[in-house]
């Protein structure tokens, strides 16, 4: 028996909801005031919800179904997998078909030398592993004392505690006395929001050069690795400039600093490339994988490892593992999302036709009153939302605009999420065309209604 094929009205799922369910990242009284939206079922880019209402997914789910809903063949992998081999570990000296054939297929995929897999169950837990990862490497060295990891202030790297410490999210550090010791961060590359008089091109500099003080300021015989997201997702789609991610690898390569670039958002074809690595044109040492590895069907996460550092790991006993590290079902249905995107060309698909129809279409947002800049980068975009184009305005109460646009869009059934005064969207990799146009209709609809309110309420004034 089936007991979710016949579910109670709307409002009785709100209530059991209210009463069990604490979401993630919700004031969890708000919520059960205003009652969440129940989502229902799923194809494409579309979700249905309890009311029978079509919305389209502007987000992916969360950043993650990059092949979009309903896939059968997805499905149908698990349940062939559950039927042979439900679940092993792979402690103990032993191993089985689907983590070995995963493992293979992402060193194939994956750039330069990184031809190495540590498991995990989703991006958060893959960057714990890194965190112990990179400190084991330099005390196997014998430099134990390089044990400090830089990041960025607005990076989102999961949140587990160490994830957490890992991403300099403030409002996340004032939780569970974080950061962890051993971080640092520097500022991060959001020209739009942080460059003042500068040129795009100087700022990109002086950001990354922020690196090489911090470097020296902790004293190079300390640093163990720099941590960075190479398009920043949560964070509200920052794109850094053009100089920016040369000077880091320079930085890092000078310093013999190890650098771990966070795929979590950008891997799996959302910028255009396999990785974002390959489109900002660095050389990572690490990097951090999940969401788009199985589209998000089922978790798996993990950390793709040089020859150079796994080459050291594998010299000592690394005393580090999941229960679901490998899980077997997670690896046979990677590996059919992992082909599918391959054999359909997806990202082909992406990077020569619907991403730059889509950056048309984005861009050309930048009409409208509350618009101040449209970035994107192959399915990742954003809008910054401003009173004052010209000099790069904030409104005074940060935040109030932006949730003001969310909801309008959520009134208007397509996903767009906000992030401060930003509007972000990440949509299935497999959006069509016409699709594109709903979404850009429907979110400039949005945007025209925000307008009409922000105005009313005497909100279109400088900070």
């Amino acid at each position: 028996m089936n007991i979710l094929a016949n579910y109670p009205p709307t409002a009785e799922l709100q209530e059991m909801d209210a009463a069990h369910h604490l979401h993630p990242f919700t004031h969890a009284n708000e919520l059960s005031d205003k009652g969440p939206r129940v989502i229902t079922a799923a194809n494409g880019v579309w979700l249905k919800d309890s009311e029978g209402e079509e919305i389209i997914d502007g987000m992916a789910g969360l950043w993650c179904v990059n092949i979009g809903y309903g896939r059968d063949e997805l499905a149908e992998a698990a349940a062939r997998q559950m039927k042979e081999l439900p679940y092993y570990n792979t402690f103990f000296q032993t191993t089985h078909v689907p983590a070995i054939m995963l493992a293979q297929k992402l060193a194939e995929l994956a750039p330069g030398d990184l031809n190495h897999v540590f498991f995990a169950s989703g991006g958060s837990d893959a960057n714990d592993t890194n965190i112990r990862l990179v400190r084991t490497y330099w005390a196997e060295k014998g430099q134990p004392d390089r044990d400090v990891i830089i990041s960025r202030w607005n990076a989102y790297h999961g949140s587990t505690i160490g994830g957490a410490s890992l991403g300099g999210m403030k409002g996340m550090h004032g939780q569970g006395s974080l950061p962890i010791p051993g971080i640092e961060f520097i500022d991060q590359p959001n020209w739009w929001a942080e460059g003042g008089d500068t040129t795009p091109e100087a700022f990109g500099l002086e950001r990354a050069q922020q690196l090489e003080a911090k470097i020296k300021e902790v004293g190079p015989d300390k640093v163990a690795a720099f941590i960075a997201e190479p398009i920043q997702g949560a964070g509200g789609v920052i794109v850094p400039p053009e100089t920016y991610w040369p000077e880091i690898q320079r930085i890092c390569k000078a310093y013999d600093i190890l650098l771990i670039a966070d795929e979590v958002i950008c891997g799996f074809g959302r910028t255009g490339n396999w990785f974002g690595s390959q489109t900002v044109g660095i050389e990572p040492d690490v990097i951090t994988i999940a969401k788009g590895l199985s589209s998000g069907y089922i978790p798996i996460g993990g950390s793709i490892v040089s020859d150079k550092v796994a080459g050291v790991l594998r010299e000592t006993e690394f005393n580090h593992g999941y229960t679901y590290s490998g899980h077997p079902v997670a690896c046979a249905v990677a590996l059919e999302n992992l082909r599918i995107l391959e054999e359909e060309k997806i990202i082909d698909t992406v990077r020569d036709v619907t991403a730059p129809y889509l950056r048309e279409q984005w861009e050309g947002l930048m009409d409208h009153p509350l618009v101040g800049e449209a970035k994107i980068v192959g399915m990742m975009a954003s809008i910054a939302l401003t009173p004052d184009r010209a000099t790069r305005a904030a409104f005074p109460d940060p935040g109030t605009v932006g949730f003001i646009c969310r909801d309008r869009c959520f009134a208007n059934n397509i996903i767009m999420r906000s992030v401060g005064d930003r509007l972000i969207i990440s949509p299935p990799l497999t959006i069509s065309i016409e699709e594109i146009d709903i979404l850009i209709t429907r979110a400039r609809k949005s945007l025209d209604e925000a307008y009409e309110q922000v105005l009313a309420d005497g909100l279109m004034k400088t900070g």
